[in-house]
């Protein structure tokens, strides 16, 4: 690990405070910035994306995904924590803190709505972002693509039903547009731009030249990471110093489910036996959100200026460094993890003899 790397959370903490700061004192270059959008997919952001995950995509050696079958217990801990559980926790989070334990802190008519946009930022696992974190734990990567495009796949017919059903909403408006266009940018094309890149490295290089372009691209895909969460903290700095209580209040719901959701997925894991190559990035992929579908979606259903509105931009805000620390636990516990997980397999091996 570089030294850049091993510094990561000191430069995500001054990334925080200098999107605050710029955010404060020239709004008017965020402003500019967020409004280079097209169906609430914000493009200057997209492209950051790319620079982020498409280092990871190099590494994917599509003939090997035939063998993701290996890795089914770890798909099978990512789907009942994505669609059986964390919409559910987070409903429930919502409703003891948000309804009951910090409702005299809190305007009484957004209580509602609050709650509601917490549920739709839970109901849409996240697509893009989960490729850094699985990079940053080594994780494996035909494992993240399959179970992104699985949840992808999924989301296009659960995600309706399930919000609506927790908020107990007849119909719900699902922005189709961002649903699609997301997953166009953030899967379908870096994907190819990645397979086009990798196959021409390789006819002409081999497997040296394509070391030595990784090499190149890690540092410029964390500095990509950074200037997201600069954009992504100088987006809302108004709203920070604005309402600090607010959103430092509907921060804790979110941080217990992040914390709840990974955890169980990464202890499923262990249970199960899965590798902590697998382990690492289902319990990330269990535990992030798709922001960018939460936004809309909130923005939809309830209006720019609403609690639900507000709710869904609280979960961008704390994504980048809340998940980074969860890489941080995932990292430092495979010693630990591997432990458990050797145990286990030996266990099922003397019960099959």
């Amino acid at each position: 690990m570089s030294a850049f790397e091993r510094y990561l959370t000191l430069w995500v903490a001054l990334c925080i405070v200098v999107g605050i700061a710029l955010g404060h004192f020239i709004p008017g270059v965020f402003q500019t910035i967020g409004s280079a959008e097209y169906a609430n997919v914000n493009i200057p952001m997209a492209v950051l994306i790319w620079l982020m995950i498409i280092p990871m995509l190099l590494r994917i050696d599509f003939a090997s995904l035939r063998e993701v079958g290996a890795y089914w217990r770890g798909i099978g801990v990512t789907l009942f924590i994505n669609w059986a559980v964390k919409p559910f926790s987070m409903a429930l989070l919502g409703w003891l803190f948000i309804g009951w334990l910090f409702r005299p802190y809190l305007p009484a008519v957004q209580i509602d709505s609050y709650i509601a946009g917490l549920i739709i930022l839970a109901a849409a696992p996240c697509t893009a972002m989960v490729f850094v974190w699985s990079n940053l734990t080594r994780g494996e990567p035909h494992f993240t693509l399959s179970q992104v495009a699985l949840n992808d796949a999924i989301m296009v017919v659960a995600f309706a039903p399930i919000v609506g059903l927790l908020l107990g909403l007849s119909a719900i408006t699902v922005p189709w547009n961002t649903l699609m266009l997301s997953v166009v940018l953030y899967i379908i094309v870096p994907v190819i731009i990645a397979q086009l890149v990798r196959r021409q490295l390789l006819a002409s290089s081999g497997k040296a030249g394509l070391e030595r372009l990784l090499g190149f691209l890690q540092p410029l895909s964390l500095v990509a990471l950074l200037a997201t969460l600069v954009m992504l903290f100088g987006f809302q700095g108004e709203q920070i110093i604005a309402q600090p209580l607010v959103i430092a209040l509907l921060a804790v719901p979110i941080l217990i489910q992040v914390y709840f959701n990974s955890g169980l997925a990464y202890i499923l894991n262990r249970i199960s036996g899965e590798q902590h190559c697998v382990a690492g990035p289902s319990a990330l992929i269990g535990a992030s959100n798709f922001f960018e579908l939460a936004v809309a979606a909130a923005i939809s259903l309830f209006g720019f200026n609403s609690g639900a509105a507000l709710a869904t931009v609280v979960g961008v805000l704390i994504e980048v460094p809340v998940m980074l620390s969860v890489v941080w636990i995932v990292n430092r516990s495979k010693n630990w993890y591997e432990r458990g997980a050797a145990v286990q397999n030996l266990q099922k091996a003397e019960r099959t003899v």
